[in-house]
């Protein structure tokens, strides 16, 4: 055996682990904040947010807001958040609360994420309404989740070369106009910042098509509203087949101007070819209108793309017909891009879609469409549309039968936010966030102090233990504990910043817990040792074999420990799974140093004088004994 070789070793983890620690991603400020832990929601408080069922007919199902409550919670984990609280209040609310300042994090988590794919039939003849109904400012990226003038447009790329580019007109310089009517992006750098639902069952289309009779009546009851409010406006809206043409008559919006005055929630009653086709309903209104506003797969919808209103037809592919989604990085372009792989089916309607978009004939709605909002256009437009945003309308060059792209202003951060969101499925129930603040912590400092003293306590009962009945021994066992617990400290530092494990006080009892088991394995190797001695072999001699004989006991009770604690965390959720996390942790780092400083240690100490004194090793009878028979031994020999 080679001790220095494996004490050598154990140097290298720790060098390796503590440049980590100090210089590792993330590592930021000076040498103390960058020791400092993550700590949980009920050791330092954190920052809560209110996000409550906002749909009509009521309150939504118990299984529904459920399957919402798992959904956002995955979303939050997804983030690099562990143990954050995700809990439902009352019939309509769900309550998520993170460590720390989270506001950042808790952005966005309300969205549905429900993907359609639709083919852009229509579009407004004039987008400027004059002084009868001025555009609004166009929103910045931040607001509305458009792409950034000058950046590339988001488009939508088949597997085998085939792709459907968005036209020159729409990747040259894209005006951020009101895109897709919808809420808020979640990340501002992002033009495509979140995606379409791969698990989550989508509406189908029957539920589509015909509206429960309660949310039917608020609809008609809020339509006649409406129509009370604009008066004679209403009239001449119901007559309009086509969209008013206000570039050679400004003036025939006049009768409409009442449209203007309507919230969001008011337009979200019309029907879409009235929201569509009034030409004083503008980007703005459409953006302020409800989460789910343009959900319905079997009905067209209105929304916006490139500063116009654009009518949009029936969803024919939908997030559910997505089987994967996962970022990667396009080493053609070296852009982010988030790929899509289709199931059997959802592949059958996604080819039959691009077809239709790339067979279309000049005459055909969508061509005409597609020809007024881009310039040298040459085929139809399907729009990726993200609850009420368009994420892009390329135009389709080729019928796309493989696996599909969605590119465009990405990076890695936010390629992955799109994944992430696709795979772990659409909300079923549509929110409104409510306004995050500030909780106090659960616990307290007080409570961690206390939690870190009786570490201390048991450390040091166990230090004073080892010294009194193993002597010289009990100096092993003390520095392998304080060798333990600095990898499990650094482990603890570096695990939060990579995968954003949080230190609560569960975590510290798994922590405490693991004293116990390390103690365990002290005993059954240095019992063994003192078995060995009792036999009559030499402390050198003995050490090589008690450790031999006592290797498998440590690493079988150590295995079950680490066993159970993987249990435990899989089927456990919130700080259980920390204390769980903590012990399975610091039982494998125990064993770390069992192999590279307790068995190494052992065999340089045998070599030395004070290791074959019974008062100072603490072998006690069992050297004495030994050392008897070998004087016995030895005078038989001479006689």
């Amino acid at each position: 055996m080679h001790p220095g070789r494996q004490l050598g070793v154990l140097g290298l983890v720790f060098v390796v682990l503590y440049l980590l620690v100090f210089f590792g991603a993330g590592a930021e400020g000076g040498w103390k904040q960058r020791l400092e832990p993550k700590l949980g929601l009920d050791l330092i408080g954190g920052t809560q947010a209110t996000y409550i069922a906002s749909q009509l007919g009521g309150p939504p199902a118990p299984e529904a807001m459920e399957r919402a409550r798992e959904i956002i919670e995955s979303r939050v984990n997804a983030l690099g958040v562990s143990e954050a609280e995700v809990v439902i209040q009352g019939q309509n609310t769900i309550v998520v609360s993170l460590a720390g300042k989270a506001e950042e994090q808790l952005k966005g988590l309300e969205q549905a994420a429900n993907m359609r794919f639709r083919l852009l039939v229509g579009v407004t003849g004039d987008v400027a309404a004059a002084a009868l109904n001025p555009q609004s400012p166009a929103p910045s990226p931040s607001a509305s989740g458009a792409a950034p003038s000058g950046s590339a447009a988001p488009a939508v790329v088949g597997s085998k070369g085939a792709s459907a580019p968005a036209a020159p007109a729409a990747s040259a310089s894209a005006p951020t106009g009101g895109q897709g009517g919808g809420a808020p992006a979640p990340s501002p750098s992002v033009s495509a910042s979140v995606a379409p639902s791969a698990s989550a069952p989508a509406p189908s289309a029957s539920a589509s098509a015909a509206a429960p009779a309660p949310v039917t009546a608020k609809i008609e009851e809020q339509r006649a509203a409406v129509a009370k409010k604009v008066g004679a406006a209403w009239a001449a809206a119901e007559k309009l087949t086509a969209p008013v043409d206000l570039s050679t008559d400004p003036e025939a919006g006049l009768p409409f101007k009442a449209f203007a005055s309507l919230s969001g929630v008011e337009v979200n009653a019309l029907d879409p070819k009235m929201q569509f086709n009034v030409p004083t309903i503008s980007c703005a209104q459409l953006e302020a209108r409800p989460n789910g506003a343009i959900d319905a797969i079997d009905s067209q919808v209105v929304a916006c793309e490139r500063g116009a209103k654009v009518l949009l037809d029936k969803a024919e592919v939908v997030g559910d017909d997505i089987s994967n989604a996962a970022q990667q990085l396009d080493t053609t372009t070296n852009q982010w891009v988030v790929s899509l792989e289709f199931k059997s089916e959802g592949q059958t309607k996604w080819a039959a879609l691009t077809r239709k978009a790339f067979e279309a004939g000049p005459n055909e709605p969508c061509f005409i469409a597609v020809s007024s909002l881009y310039q040298n256009a040459d085929h139809c437009a399907v729009a990726v549309v993200l609850d009420k945003t368009i994420v892009s309308a390329p135009q389709i060059q080729a019928v796309l039968t493989g696996q599909s792209q969605i590119t465009g202003d990405f990076n890695a951060a936010s390629a992955k936010e799109l994944a992430d969101q696709l795979n772990f499925g659409a909300i079923p129930v549509t929110f409104q966030a409510g306004p995050a603040q500030t909780i106090t912590a659960t616990v307290g400092g007080q409570q961690l102090e206390a939690g870190l003293l009786a570490a201390a306590i048991g450390l040091a009962l166990v230090a004073v233990y080892s010294f009194f009945y193993y002597r010289m021994l009990g100096l092993v066992i003390f520095l392998s504990l304080g060798l333990s617990a600095l990898l499990t400290f650094g482990a603890l530092v570096f695990l939060g910043r990579s995968i954003g494990f949080t230190l609560t006080l569960a975590g510290i009892v798994g922590f405490i817990v693991s004293l116990g088991v390390a103690a365990d394995s002290f005993v059954i190797y240095f019992e063994r040792l003192k078995d060995e001695i009792h036999e009559g072999r030499s402390p050198r001699s003995a050490v090589p074999r008690a450790w031999h004989r006592a290797r498998r006991t440590i690493i079988s009770a150590n295995a079950i420990t680490i066993l159970c604690a993987v249990v435990l965390y899989i089927v456990s959720i919130g700080q259980v799974q920390g204390l769980a996390f903590a012990l399975g942790l610091s039982t494998v780092l125990d064993l770390v140093v069992v192999f590279l400083f307790r068995h190494p240690i052992m065999t340089l100490l045998a070599s030395r004088k004070a290791f074959l004194s019974p008062r100072v090793s603490g072998l006690g009878r069992a050297l004495r004994r030994s050392q008897t028979e070998e004087s016995v031994s030895s005078r038989v020999k001479e006689a």
